[in-house]
């Protein structure tokens, strides 16, 4: 028992920055990273698949406080790996609490790029408090695919 406690002591406190990074959220390239992957099971499934696993409470696509959405270019809500009451409704008019309405500047950018950043503020499904979020985004034909992280 005497030699078991410090080697499991040193095991702890090893582990312990692990825990630590884990709290902090995704990073940008986390995000990025999960889109590409989303993009390509979309690819690869097809939408009804890639947005059902998207939607999904068990997806893979949802990590911490990053997760990925899709929205057509008329604001339509495809698939959102946060609220699956969103999918199926259209937010192009919604704002953030700074009055930015985000939905419209997201489609719009998507309308010309294939690939963007966007901030905004939301709110952070960890914690429930309003925050700024980047959000990176990808066009895949006539929706836009995004994940984001918390600043």
């Amino acid at each position: 028992m005497k030699r078991i406690a410090p080697t499991l002591a040193l095991a702890l406190l090893a582990c312990a920055p692990l825990s630590q990074a884990a709290e902090g959220g995704a990073t940008k390239e986390q995000a990025v990273a999960m889109v590409k992957k989303g993009v390509a099971f979309i690819k690869a499934n097809g939408t009804e698949k890639g947005y059902a696993e998207i939607t999904s409470k068990t997806t893979q696509f949802k990590q911490e406080d990053l997760y990925l959405v899709v929205y057509g270019l008329d604001g339509m809500v495809h698939a959102h790996g946060a609220n699956e009451k969103m999918v199926g409704r259209n937010l192009i008019d919604l704002k953030d609490i700074d009055g930015k309405p985000f939905v419209k500047e997201r489609v719009e950018m998507a309308k010309t790029n294939a690939t963007f950043w966007q901030d905004y503020k939301f709110t952070n499904p960890q914690n429930r408090k309003v925050e700024p979020k980047t959000m990176y985004c990808e066009k895949l034909e006539q929706t836009v695919v995004c994940g984001g992280i918390y600043k």
